[in-house]
């Protein structure tokens, strides 16, 4: 590039535009104007004729500043999109994590924030995913693509593991790459026509693809919320159940139970009330059930364990925290024949067709896996990796009963959710990081009802947790 500190030295004057960019400068600029060169300001290196093509770079004169405009396409950006507020959730947890270890790269972090899985994915498992792609090496065992539902044998292992006596079949299972996929799967069914009601504090996927399909309005500062989202406060006084009786009406309701971040569990009564409620308004429930699992109480795994949910209700769950498929990628979503639109159109025939154009189902390597999960030894080597986060929950949950936090979750779901009353969570977020190293997940990001918490994440291996739990005693001992 031809540098600006090139011209002369002692003046430079619009005559020499003609060096600069031939046709950039309005006719009333084309008389000859003198100006001392160290009053110039450069905003960018001056390209040749050649580069400016290569580069798409357009050079502009702005009052004394040589700047350079990008060549822009004539698309609009989606408005939706552009509501979003900064990034997502735990991409912003980890960017901040990653400017940490730049201020202090000798540090130990230790990562206790996003949920993700630490511990190996048991052999039975594995084994089985190894078979099935050493099996595509040989012309009997190649398969291509698959039945974008999923197997057939893994649909049925599901039904029959999970939904025994509840009346899902396998063909009212659909197997995917993921539950968060799943979401958004089901709102491109749902479109940008329909009102959303969620849990306050809730995962943040829940709200972004809402935002993202054009159901809400822009977001509100001063509350901390988007218009036109029904936001059902979720509360230690409530038992973090929302009261019904104060929620209004919406087409979508989206429940996680047990709840990320919370860590609570809703009773069999409670989703009783929230199956009438939904009944009541003619919405649909989209119920995630992501860590049912590691559920200890006697509540319900599955939302289709209380009457009349078939005709209201969407389930999804993963093999994510299940098995520690978060990069495998294995899901499943459960639409049954009895949840009918207004019209009374099949949900699941819309469904079906949305994962048919979008999807070519999941990998027939993770399916071999999620298969191999649901068989007896698979079972109970992955009750063995579970107890291992709950008891590594167990170990937080203490630390922080002895330094004196109210502390909830950590008993249902690999959880623990910790309440720093009057305190801005990022500000507490921060204020870990910098003096222990340790990243947590500021309780804010689940939405405006987790300012004040943070959430700390049972998934680590053993001497990280232990290590993490010391160094908590040490800072607010």
């Amino acid at each position: 590039m031809s540098l600006m500190s090139n011209l002369s030295t002692s003046m430079i004057s619009s005559s020499s535009s003609a060096f600069l960019a031939p046709t950039s400068f309005n006719s009333s600029r084309s008389q000859s104007v003198s100006v001392p060169v160290k009053s110039i300001k450069i905003c960018k290196c001056v390209a040749t004729p050649q580069e400016q093509q290569q580069t798409g770079l357009k050079m502009v004169l702005c009052g004394l500043f040589v700047c350079f405009e990008a060549y822009k396409t004539k698309v609009s950006r989606n408005s939706n999109i552009a509501k979003l507020q900064a990034g997502y959730l735990f991409p912003e947890v980890a960017r901040r994590r990653a400017a940490h270890l730049l201020k202090y790269p000798n540090a130990q972090v230790i990562s206790l924030g996003i949920g993700d899985t630490t511990e190996p994915i048991p052999d039975v498992i594995t084994s089985a995913m190894a078979k099935r792609s050493q099996a595509l090496s040989t012309l009997e065992g190649y398969s291509g693509y698959g039945a974008e539902q999923g197997e057939k044998a893994l649909r049925v292992a599901l039904a029959s593991t999970f939904y025994s006596n509840l009346g899902i079949e396998e063909d009212d299972i659909f197997v995917s790459d993921g539950a968060k996929c799943d979401i958004s799967r089901l709102q491109v069914v749902f479109g940008s026509n329909v009102t959303m009601a969620v849990q306050d504090p809730s995962y943040p996927a829940y709200v972004d693809s809402s935002v993202i399909m054009g159901q809400t309005g822009q977001f509100q500062k001063d509350v901390e919320k988007y218009a036109n989202i029904e936001y059902m406060r979720c509360t230690p006084e409530n038992g973090f159940f929302p009261d019904l009786s104060t929620v209004a009406r919406t087409d979508i309701i989206f429940f996680c139970s047990p709840n990320n971040p919370t860590g609570a569990a809703a009773t069999r009564e409670q989703l009783t009330r929230l199956v009438q409620f939904a009944k009541d308004n003619g919405s649909i429930i989209v119920y995630d059930s992501a860590y049912a699992i590691y559920m200890s109480d006697d509540n319900p795994r599955s939302i289709f364990e209380i009457p009349g949910a078939k005709e209201v209700a969407i389930e999804t769950a993963s093999f994510s925290k299940y098995a520690g498929f978060t990069g495998v990628r294995l899901g499943w979503t459960i639409v049954p024949k009895q949840l009918l639109f207004s019209d009374g159109f099949p949900v699941a025939k819309d469904f079906n067709r949305i994962v048919c154009t979008c999807f070519n189902g999941a990998s027939n390597i993770a399916q071999a896996g999620g298969l191999a999960c649901l068989s007896p030894e698979g079972l109970e080597a992955m009750q063995e990796v579970i107890g291992f986060y709950k008891e590594n929950t167990k170990i937080i949950v203490e630390t922080f009963n002895s330094l004196g936090f109210k502390v909830y979750g950590g008993k249902n779901a690999p959880y623990v959710w910790v309440h720093f009353p009057g305190r801005n969570s990022w500000d507490v977020f921060s204020e870990i990081l910098e003096k222990t190293h340790i990243v947590t997940t500021p309780g804010s990001g689940f939405g405006p009802g987790g300012e004040g918490f943070i959430r700390v994440s049972a998934f680590g291996h053993r001497e990280n947790v232990l290590e993490a739990c010391r160094r908590f005693k040490q800072l607010y001992n």
